[in-house]
């Protein structure tokens, strides 16, 4: 069965060689990011399935009203990728609460709101993979620097098993994918000149086939995806 799949973060890196991917498997994608532009740059590249871009700041609750007020007409959302998200590196001692509140507003309030959107809108069987990242992974190695990006992403994965629980007598499955270092754009914004071992398009793979198939096996996990401790 062809299926309705949500994207956040779809306009580089990780979400968008996801979107390709599930499009490629002739699924129906609901590209979302900020950027129209690239959005639109995605859909052209798409040579299978469907891509539906969506420009939406996701911490915009006007926005995530839009979004679902869009969707509503689909039948139905049987994936939720919930993959937009924000680094920032610097010393926990010249951090600011602006810091603080900017990057949790992306990596952990917006997966809230936009959840709570479109949570109605899945039927049973349905799929949410929150990516995470190991550097909010308990007992990984970890990055002096990236204090705000570890605990928003470490709210993540607890939000992600409460959810899996919650979610379960509606048969939704909810798991939690920790990343590590994949070759991106925010990687390379974080990190200047660090190669990692997987490129976006691996990735992509990955995380495309994780929501397709995976509920059947999984829920509630938190899983490790990386080829070191590091991330």
């Amino acid at each position: 069965m062809d299926k309705n799949i949500i994207v956040t973060g779809a306009s580089r890196g990780i979400g968008y060689q996801t979107a390709l991917e599930l499009a490629q498997q002739k699924h129906t994608v609901i590209a979302i990011a900020r950027s129209t532009e690239r959005l639109e740059k995605l859909a052209a590249e798409r040579t299978e399935g469907t891509i539906i871009p969506l420009p939406a700041d996701l911490t915009s609750q006007e926005d995530i009203k839009n979004i679902e007020q869009q969707l509503a007409t689909m039948d139905g959302i049987h994936g939720l990728i919930n993959n937009a998200g924000a680094v920032q590196r610097k010393a926990f001692m010249d951090t600011d609460m602006e810091d603080w509140q900017k990057l949790v507003d992306i990596n952990l309030y917006a997966i809230v709101s936009l959840t709570q959107a479109i949570k109605p809108h899945m039927p049973a069987g349905s799929h949410i993979v929150n990516i995470s990242s190991m550097s909010g992974f308990q007992g990984s190695s970890k990055f002096p620097g990236l204090s705000v990006y570890g605990a928003s992403k470490a709210a993540v994965i607890g939000l992600s098993e409460v959810l899996s629980t919650e979610f379960a007598e509606d048969d939704i499955a909810v798991n939690c994918l920790c990343l590590g270092a994949v070759q991106t754009e925010m990687l390379e914004e974080a990190f200047p000149g660090f190669e990692a071992p997987v490129s976006a398009q691996q990735i992509g793979q990955y995380v495309a086939n994780f929501v397709l198939s995976s509920h059947h096996f999984y829920n509630g996990k938190v899983l490790p995806v990386a080829l070191n401790n590091p991330e």
